[in-house]
């Protein structure tokens, strides 16, 4: 029975860490599975894969052509090792999950077909290059694929399957602006062509359908505006009206269109994908709490010890005093268990950080008692911890950064007024604050602002000395530190109210960021691969005092007179994988994107154009606008969404214990901002109102990590408790376009 019990309680914390963590992978349930399964997602096993998989995707700048070159063996080995790995990791996911749902999952099956095409395409590629026969690596352009494919990766699927699920939207108003496009290019061809104009390079002005297509086509990105203008307009000022209508139809229009339709669509599945979450996490959390119910009257609950094993084992970081807590909110009556409705609500519960505090005295408070509580160290202390104080500091930084600008030799001398004044500041909050809990090691503002001074104070001192006795100037590396001294403003930013919506945004971004970082990341990948096969030194770079041939047209004589050779961008080239993605970086901010495409274009040929179209369809129009809407959603949802219920009854619990920590104490003495759940230590002498009991508590941040996280609440709040939601296999075959169910029996769309 005790054997049993214990895989009970193993397998219900494999399910709510799979809502916690809102993980919605179908794992078998025998004990040997499961503890596979906490294997599997251990963060060090995460780690190991997202290094393997970045190390695999890096060797590319290793190989031919390379940045910077490695033997042929080394990145062979390498890549075998990376590619092992990631068998061995499909294999661990293998034994994990139920087999008919790992062979019809189209994910291990393209993580397996890369796999095999990669060692196939390697060992061909060697057994050439024995032979000395020059062959292209075609498999490299696969390496994003086990980015995308594993289960790590679900935030980069689900903005892919976004992408993929838009499309046909996407493709409807394409087609419409290609067709304006088409028919503006005619009419140009018309207008224009028949008037025996020239560019300003001497070329043939407009007589040429393709390239007016091209032409027209850079124009709606307004890249090559108002230059493509010009000759018509130098001939008569009437044509201006034809390019103010091509801009207004193509440029606002249409344009806004994509935004229009890809930000509807996206917020659309986001919805889909996101109650399919909340269903998951609802099925998971009441399957935890059936493994370990036991009958209580006429109802069935879980035993005040089980519930504790089972946090312990979910969160082994959190403290005795959080779990006691969160046990008081779950079991709000002290009746010593949980029922099913405050159970389902323990995977949001263990989300919330809430800061621990130990009320703790002052050092001088213990070791000179008379002086640290006379009236004047109290006046000074409360000096400190008020706002004002901040206020003059901030100030005084502002008046620091205008001196740092004027640059004057004179002024340097009141840096050590500056200087001065900071380091006093300084030691006036160590002074007030609990030295411990000031340097706690979540108080990164308070290491920065210290770090940032004495350093500052000791290139200051180190420069005065060397200039004394060797004349010896470094002003600047202390340029450098003053300046670093000066982002100090941004602590401004975050406390002015009216910037809290943009703030919080911008912090909700961050972690989501990393998922456009990584579908980003993708399409450089694939088409540096691909640019590097097509256009690979046909662009040259050489130093300015170079005597090559060809040296001021890159390296090549197609490039003569061009816009590219005079603009000196030969450096831009896909020559290795670092210059591609350089490239990369430039095409997607657009300016200039025509003059890179023009002339990789005259050194292969005028199909290449095609290239650089695709790159700027892919990404700026599509993924840049998925990501535009993003932002979009997350500004609608700061603005429009309340605290959540979990987290209001966790502060009204901590209120009503007598444990709590006014937000408005902490705010004035700035010192608890963005810290996450730990044990720390704060003074009791005018800092957090001493209690009986020794400890305070307080939500460590009023802002959620992601946006998805934010949407998930605002739908959950939809969801009636007593709603469990249909099963795991209906989930599971949901596809993201679909609504689900209200309830198990129910067949038709919420």
């Amino acid at each position: 029975m005790a054997e049993a019990a214990a895989q009970d309680l193993l397998l219900a914390a494999a399910f709510v860490s799979d809502a916690q963590y809102n993980r919605n992978i179908p794992f078998r349930t025998s004990p040997e599975a499961v503890r596979l399964y906490h294997l599997y997602n251990h963060w060090m096993m995460r780690t190991a894969t997202y290094f393997f998989i970045f190390l695999n995707l890096s060797l590319a700048l290793f190989e031919e052509p390379a940045v910077y070159p490695l033997p042929f063996l080394a990145t062979s080995v390498l890549e075998v090792l990376c590619l092992l790995v990631f068998l061995g990791r499909l294999t661990h996911f293998a034994h994990v999950t139920l087999h008919n749902v790992f062979w019809k999952d189209a994910k291990n099956i393209c993580i397996m077909g890369a796999i095999l095409l990669s060692l196939t395409d390697l060992g061909i590629y060697g057994v050439l290059r024995l032979y000395g026969v020059r062959s292209i690596r075609w498999s490299r352009f696969m390496r994003p694929i086990f980015l995308i494919n594993f289960a790590e990766s679900r935030q980069i699927r689900r903005a892919l399957r976004s992408i993929r699920n838009t499309l046909p939207e996407i493709t409807y108003v394409f087609l419409l602006f290609m067709f304006s496009l088409l028919m503006f290019s005619l009419m140009a061809l018309k207008l224009f062509g028949e008037r025996n104009l020239q560019t300003a390079e001497g070329l043939p002005y407009f007589r040429n359908y393709l390239e007016i297509v091209f032409d027209l086509y850079v124009l709606v990105t307004t890249a090559n505006s108002p230059d493509v203008m010009m000759p018509a307009f130098d001939f008569s000022s009437w044509y201006a009206l034809f390019f103010i209508a091509f801009v207004i139809v193509n440029t606002y229009i249409f344009m806004s269109l994509f935004l229009a339709v890809v930000y509807n669509n996206y917020k659309k599945h986001l919805k889909n994908e996101i109650r399919k979450l909340a269903y998951m996490k609802r099925r998971k959390m009441i399957e935890a709490f059936n493994l370990l119910k036991e009958e209580e009257g006429e109802q069935f609950v879980v035993r005040e010890a089980r519930w504790k094993q089972l946090v312990k084992l979910v969160a082994p970081d959190t403290s005795n005093s959080h779990r006691e807590l969160l046990l008081r909110i779950s079991d709000d009556e002290q009746k010593g268990f949980v029922d099913k409705k405050s159970f389902v609500q323990l995977a949001d519960l263990l989300n919330i950080q809430v800061v621990t505090l130990k009320i703790r005295r002052h050092p001088l408070a213990r070791w000179a008692p008379a002086l640290y509580g006379s009236a004047p160290s109290r006046l000074l202390r409360g000096l400190v911890r008020h706002r004002a104080f901040v206020w003059t500091f901030d100030a005084i930084i502002l008046i620091n950064a205008v001196f740092i600008a004027l640059d004057e030799d004179s002024i340097s001398y009141a840096e050590w007024v500056f200087l001065a004044l900071y380091v006093i500041e300084i030691l006036l909050k160590v002074y007030t604050y609990e030295p411990r809990e000031f340097f706690g090691k979540t108080q990164f503002w308070n290491w920065f602002d210290t770090l940032i001074i004495f350093a500052a104070l000791t290139a200051t001192i180190l420069n005065a000395t060397l200039q004394s006795t060797m004349r010896y100037n470094s002003q600047q590396i202390l340029d450098i530190v003053f300046i670093l001294r000066v982002l100090r403003l941004i602590r401004i930013v975050d406390s002015i109210q009216r910037f809290q919506v943009i703030m919080n945004t911008l912090i909700n971004i961050v972690p989501t960021m990393l998922t456009f970082g990584g579908l980003t990341l993708v399409v450089y990948c694939v088409f540096a691969i691909i640019g590097m096969e097509l256009f690979h030194g046909k662009i040259q770079y050489f130093p300015a005092n170079s005597n090559a041939p060809h040296a001021l047209e890159c390296g090549n004589p197609a490039l003569k007179d061009s816009l590219f050779a005079r603009g000196k961008y030969c450096k831009n080239n896909f020559n290795n994988f670092a210059s591609s993605f350089i490239v990369l970086m430039e095409l997607t901010v657009v300016n200039q994107w025509h003059v890179f495409a023009s002339a990789f274009a005259n050194v292969t040929g005028q199909p290449a154009k095609l290239y650089f179209i695709a790159f700027h369809i892919v990404m700026v129009i599509i993924i840049v606008n998925i990501f535009v809407s993003f932002i979009l959603e997350a500004f609608f949802v700061e603005y429009s969404l309340e605290k959540s219920e979990v987290e209001t009854a966790i502060e009204q619990k901590i209120q009503e214990l007598g444990m709590g920590v006014q937000e408005d104490e902490l705010q004035h003495e700035q010192l608890l901002d963005n810290m996450e759940s730990a044990e720390h230590e704060l003074e009791g002498d005018g800092g957090a109102k001493a209690q009986s009991k020794g400890l305070v508590f307080k939500i460590a941040s009023k802002r959620y990590r992601t946006v998805d996280a934010l949407l998930q609440r605002m739908f959950e709040a939809e969801i009636p408790l007593e709603d469990e939601g249909p099963s795991f296999e209906e989930i599971l075959n949901l596809s993201p376009s679909s609504a689900v169910p209200r309830s198990p029996s129910s067949e038709s769309a919420a």
